[in-house]
């Protein structure tokens, strides 16, 4: 008797259900896993792993953000996180999966059966109880799987980085900032102009004594608004080449924001949409009020003074690192996912930020990041996923065509790749390694899916 083909899905944030439905909706038998007590991801601020804060919210627009299929139920452009939590319950609902889930579930280690590298055995997901009071008489549980959907999320794994000297402050990084009541009459140095940094330094010209923002590199802001609609609604057509959209939309920024360096922030080492541009002109608006300074990156610290690299320095209470993220998988070999691991400057090599190069049965959904993908981006991913795994199971079965489909996209993962950038050049900064260009990745997922469907007539094709 061979292994039963089940599926694990790790996860149940926005990318987790995705993968959920299209699973259920492809009649593939999964189960999933999530170590809080509902769905949600970190848009549910009393998930441990969660690292939005009071004010956060969708820094893309709904209509360009939410899944196709169940439209937001929001009056707002930009929906706060306890809506965006509103709706992924809504979401689980809708189609049934909240059942489908073992809630207070932690993975613990998923590795391969019988020590079969390939994954041919299939894969053992190893689990105990987690939540607010797990029950400690349950123990560990191992079940073996064919395949494995690791959806847990990009953005749970602070990266910390060591300032040089000593602060004697509080030192804080954005992920466990939760309120603004932290920054309440102190001195403040946010590091990291990103989209939180700038959310945060917003937050703190309301309550703090004094708010700093340290910024190591030049941005491209745009704003929530233009012509009284969400801006990233406005080009929602055929996509221009990368290099007129360059020149168009940095001209238009420019006309509407003005030159950055008048507001104290260096000019930008890059084009716009080459890394990803900060959603935010209230923090130009702020510091052009002089509500803040614009600093250089950190040199040193020496007690509570912090020196910057242009020779100025000033005293702080409160250092907030907002300094993003490390991919994290820790209950898996980074060898499985083509990886050297976290911390080591680069993302997973998987085809289409979704499969191992080795076809092992590993998939991942929503190592993704891109300019207006939202979160159908990842539920094209899912479809992809689930595709795949229906041919691969037809074909197993005795189905010539499937069989043939299935065995075309895994011979994909051998021949040259598809181009992922539309022709833009990203950084080359760790969290820029797992960024693509939203139309050419969606059009690229959506062809190799269709691929893998059955044809119309019932003939399928190699």
């Amino acid at each position: 008797m061979g292994l039963e083909r089940r599926v694990a899905v790790i996860g149940a944030g926005p990318s987790g259900l995705a993968a959920a439905r299209a699973l259920d909706r492809a009649g593939l038998a999964f189960d999933g896993y999530e170590a809080h007590t509902d769905v949600g991801g970190l848009w549910d601020i009393d998930n441990p792993r969660s690292t939005v804060y009071e004010s956060a919210h969708l820094i893309s627009s709904r209509t360009t953000t939410q899944f196709d299929e169940l439209p937001m139920d929001s009056a707002a452009d930009y929906p706060s996180h306890r809506e965006l939590l509103r709706y992924f319950r809504a979401y689980a609902d809708e189609f049934g999966l909240r059942e489908r889930f073992r809630f207070g579930t932690r993975v613990t280690a998923v590795v391969p059966a019988d020590g079969d590298d390939t994954g041919r055995s299939g894969w053992v997901v190893r689990s105990e109880p987690a939540g607010p009071a797990p029950d400690p008489t349950a123990g560990a549980v191992e079940r073996t799987y064919s395949h494995v959907v690791v959806a847990n999320g990009t953005l749970a794994e602070p990266n910390v980085p060591t300032l040089p000297g000593e602060f004697a402050g509080e030192v804080l990084h954005s992920s466990a900032y939760k309120s603004a009541d932290v920054l309440e009459g102190r001195r403040v140095l946010v590091v990291g102009g990103g989209n939180s940094g700038c959310d945060i330094a917003v937050d703190a010209v309301h309550r703090a004594a004094s708010v700093d923002l340290s910024v190591r590199r030049g941005y491209w802001f745009v704003p929530r608004y233009l012509l009284g609609r969400p801006t990233d609604t406005l080009n929602q057509g055929r996509p221009l080449p990368a290099r007129i959209k360059q020149a168009v939309d940095s001209r238009l920024l420019r006309l509407l924001n003005g030159d950055p360096r008048r507001f104290g922030f260096p000019e930008p080492d890059h084009r716009i949409y080459e890394s990803h541009p900060v959603v935010n002109s209230l923090v130009l608006q702020h510091a052009g009020q002089g509500d803040l300074r614009v600093r250089a990156d950190v040199d040193r610290c020496e007690g509570r003074t912090v020196h910057f690299a242009d020779g100025s320095s000033d005293d702080y209470d409160l250092v907030l690192l907002a300094t993003g993220y490390r991919l994290d998988y820790p209950f898996l070999d980074p060898r499985h996912l083509a990886w050297s691991g976290p911390g080591s400057g680069t993302a997973p090599r998987l085809f289409c930020n979704i499969v191992p190069p080795s076809g092992n049965g590993l998939f991942v959904v929503g190592m993704l990041e891109a300019s207006g993908i939202g979160w159908q981006g990842r539920a094209e991913q899912a479809e992809l996923v689930a595709h795949y795994l229906a041919a691969e199971a037809a074909g197993t079965g005795g189905d010539t065509a499937a069989r043939a489909r299935a065995v075309r996209f895994r011979r994909r993962l051998t021949e040259p790749w598809p181009d992922l950038t539309g022709g833009y050049r990203y950084l080359g900064l760790e969290r820029m390694s797992y960024y693509v260009n939203k139309d050419a990745y969606r059009r690229t997922v959506r062809r190799l899916a269709a691929e893998l469907a059955p044809a119309p007539s019932g003939e399928g094709t190699a």
